[in-house]
């Protein structure tokens, strides 16, 4: 059993994607392969847009967590007592944690268990639902599972191609940040005219959900 690098866990609502509204426990892993999280790293960086802070393990609840067990014991307690617990597994990129013995201590603890990565990893059995969003200059090699999220737009990326692999779901998200007015209207033109897309809005940032 290993040790997992954890920025924060805490109770939330997922803000976007297909799980938008539902009550989850977010567990951020710190760390990610495709950028150190450094501002002075950002310029370079493979994915160089990013809007989450994954350095460190100084959040609500982050910490190194010696074994799964407690990591699982520690997203159970926030979850409490209700019934169908539902974990959402992100960063940073968190398949560069995640492993068979995490999986079976949710499990263990009932979780219903999400992830969102980059796709650059492979992914374990176990998992119940995989967002994967892809970003240009990558090797993708996580093609199958339920949400394909693409953060739009990237130059380098056809969404054409990415209608190949074998996802349930496919959204467009608009990039946040200084040209989200026209990533907005790019992204709902491409929706309007490819109607096996959908918008994808982060709603957290509207409501102010955390």
């Amino acid at each position: 059993m290993g040790s997992y690098a954890v920025k924060e866990m805490f109770l939330t609502l997922q803000g976007e994607g297909m799980q938008v509204g539902r009550r989850a426990v977010f567990l951020r892993f710190a760390g990610c392969n495709l950028w150190s999280g450094r501002e002075e790293d950002r310029n370079d960086a493979i994915c160089n847009f990013c809007d989450t802070d994954f350095v460190g393990v100084n959040g609500d609840n982050g910490g190194r967590y010696r074994d799964a067990v407690a990591l699982a014991d520690k997203a159970a307690l926030l979850w409490g007592d209700l019934d169908r617990p539902f974990i959402v597994l992100t960063g940073g990129e968190p398949l560069l944690q995640v492993d068979d013995d995490l999986i079976a201590s949710l499990k263990r603890k009932g979780f219903e268990i999400a992830v969102e990565t980059n796709g650059t990893q492979p992914a374990p059995a176990g998992l119940d639902w995989i967002c994967v969003s892809p970003k240009q200059g990558t090797e993708v090699v996580l093609r199958k599972g339920n949400e394909l999220k693409l953060v739009w737009p990237q130059p380098g990326i056809d969404p054409n191609v990415l209608e190949q692999w074998e996802f349930e779901h496919h959204l467009l998200q608009p990039m946040d940040g200084l040209n989200v007015a026209s990533a907005r209207e790019s992204a709902i033109a491409y929706v309007l005219k490819h109607p096996r897309w959908r918008l994808s809005i982060q709603t957290h940032k509207i409501m102010g959900i955390r």
